[in-house]
């Protein structure tokens, strides 16, 4: 195999790929990059067995073959080379290494038989429908805060992607919990998507389709099955395993009667817990909202800092209840307001029941959050 490519669309490939790469595992081979070269294209590939992504990038091929390189190394040796650098890869064959050339730079690497790469296959995946990334960005960015990094609740390592009929008709929601709080967000349901099975797509492959959104894409192919779900943003395709395990019905700690309603600017909301939380190091240092008709004081007590309190008035400030004080974790408040525009709905039944946090500018996202004692 032999082929020049471009520095910055190799780089760009290869920042892809070796994140997917595993650098510490038990199989060298997953911690390689799969390069085929063949009639002016380059196919690369990296997989973990649970994750693959597949991406084409033009290049001059000279020699077409295959081989397998170290993910990592590989790709810290073309983001150091210099800006518009022609990148050249040769490999000879069977136990030869990969030579890399680049100017008067030159390295050779050590390689692993393209035998040895795992070949990740998809399957029959039925379901197939296309979805806007700037729709499918929203989904994820305002539910991934909420996944569970708990390893034993593993049903709850990923966003929960499924149709819900309402009566208003169906809608395709994202939904994720870690039991502390919980994001539920919908779209509408893209053409073909209406019969697909509900599936969890793993906290890993969700980190890395976000990265993928952003690349300039603006229509994403999907296509899923009971087991895999695969993405087609451009010239990649990632596909990934989904998590094997029943999702919570959720909709029974959604708060149905929640009347007592405080609306608050979030900037001057966010700003607030953040000053107040700055007394204590702990993340789980609850924040106590004292709440009366437009007026919150927010306070928090640390016993080796000592105390903070901020008051917000009718400036910022709608609240026309019985007077109520509630806890929650800062680093939580402050997680859901960062997905919310401009004013921040809060929803209390009492001091002990979950709370439930909207978005006034964006009805289909809606938020639970669990109180702290105070």
């Amino acid at each position: 195999m032999k082929f020049k490519a471009d520095r910055a669309t190799l780089l760009r490939a290869l920042a892809h790929i070796q994140s997917v790469a595993e650098k510490r595992n038990t199989i060298p081979i997953l911690a390689n990059v799969l390069l085929s070269a063949e009639d002016g294209l380059l196919r690369l590939t990296a997989t973990d067995m649970e994750i693959a992504v597949v991406e084409n990038i033009a290049a001059e091929t000279a020699r077409p073959g295959a081989t397998t390189a170290p993910a990592a190394v590989l790709y810290d040796i073309v983001r150091k080379l210099p800006d518009g650098s022609v990148v050249e890869l040769d490999h000879a064959g069977t136990d030869a290494p990969l030579t890399l050339r680049a100017g008067k730079y030159a390295t050779s690497l050590n390689v692993l038989p393209v035998d040895d790469f795992p070949s990740m296959v998809a399957g029959d995946l039925p379901f197939a429908f296309t979805i806007a990334a700037s729709v499918l960005r929203g989904l994820i960015d305002r539910t991934r805060f909420a996944i569970s990094t708990e390893e034993t609740r593993y049903y709850l390592n990923g966003i929960y992607l499924h149709v819900a009929d309402l009566e208003t008709g169906p809608m395709l929601r994202a939904v994720a919990t870690d039991g502390h709080r919980l994001a539920r967000v919908e779209a509408d349901v893209p053409v073909g998507a209406e019969g697909m099975p509900g599936v969890i797509i793993p906290r890993k492959t969700i980190h890395e389709l976000r990265k993928l959104l952003d690349e300039g894409s603006t229509d994403i192919e999907v296509n899923v099955s009971d087991t895999r779900i695969q993405f087609r943003c451009g010239p990649i395709l990632l596909t990934s395993k989904l998590i094997d395990g029943t999702f919570p019905e959720y909709e029974r700690v959604i708060p149905k009667g929640n009347d007592r309603i405080l609306r608050v600017g979030k900037r001057d909301f966010a700003d607030a817990v953040g000053r107040v939380a700055a007394i204590s190091q702990e993340r789980s240092r609850p924040v106590k909202l004292s709440v009366m008709p437009n007026l919150l004081t927010l306070s928090a007590v640390s016993p080796d800092q000592g105390m903070a309190k901020e008051e917000l008035d009718e400036n910022s400030v709608a609240y026309d209840a019985a007077p109520i004080e509630i806890g929650f974790q800062a680093r939580y408040l402050n997680d859901i307001t960062d997905q919310i525009e401009t004013e921040v709905e809060f929803a209390f039944a009492d001091n002990a029941a979950p709370t439930l946090v909207r978005d006034t500018n964006t009805p289909s996202a809606l938020y639970v959050l669990m109180p702290m004692r105070v």
